[in-house]
């Protein structure tokens, strides 16, 4: 018989966090992006994370939770206002534990309790078809420069529980 994975839990961000979570982002994307970003792209995009007193400033002024198993961060995610998911990282080592579920889950509770009637991500590309299988459709595809890198994103949208559904152009 399998054993039970154990269950994440969800708290709210403390600025003591800011290191732990700075590793998790670092170490997020140098482990789960490889496959869709240059090793040039991930280190521009990891620099958003060298000075950890700015990127600690930077979660405090969203809403931002951090998801633990067994007492211990593994991830963490942020909401921007009331309608856009500024960040979502989890740990390599938690992948496939649901962890990115139940902080999107969460995310997607708070907004809709914000009045949100639909949410918004500027998704990576390796992180893409985790957002489409929960229900979010492409909006527009966009580059950005971070340093001397260019890097791809897709900005998606979900219709909220309770909410009318909308095209792109309404």
């Amino acid at each position: 018989m399998g054993q039970a994975l154990p269950s994440v839990g969800l708290r709210p961000y403390l600025p003591a966090d800011a290191i732990l979570l700075a590793a998790i982002f670092v170490e997020s994307i140098e482990g789960l992006t490889g496959d869709d970003y240059s090793e040039a792209q991930q280190q521009a995009w990891m620099s958003a994370a060298d000075d950890e007193q700015a990127f600690g400033a930077r979660l405090g002024k969203d809403l931002t939770l951090v998801a633990t198993l067994q007492s211990s961060p593994v991830g963490f995610a942020s909401l921007k206002g009331a309608d856009h998911i500024e960040m979502l990282y989890v740990h390599p080592s938690a992948g496939g534990q649901g962890v990115a579920t139940a902080l999107c889950d969460a995310l997607e509770k708070l907004a809709a309790t914000r009045g949100a009637t639909k949410l918004t991500v500027d998704a990576s590309d390796n992180a893409h078809d985790f957002f489409r299988k929960r229900g979010y459709v492409d909006q527009q595809r966009s580059t950005f420069s971070v340093g001397d890198e260019w890097l791809a994103n897709t900005r998606m949208q979900k219709t909220l529980a309770g909410a009318p559904p909308k095209g792109p152009l309404q």
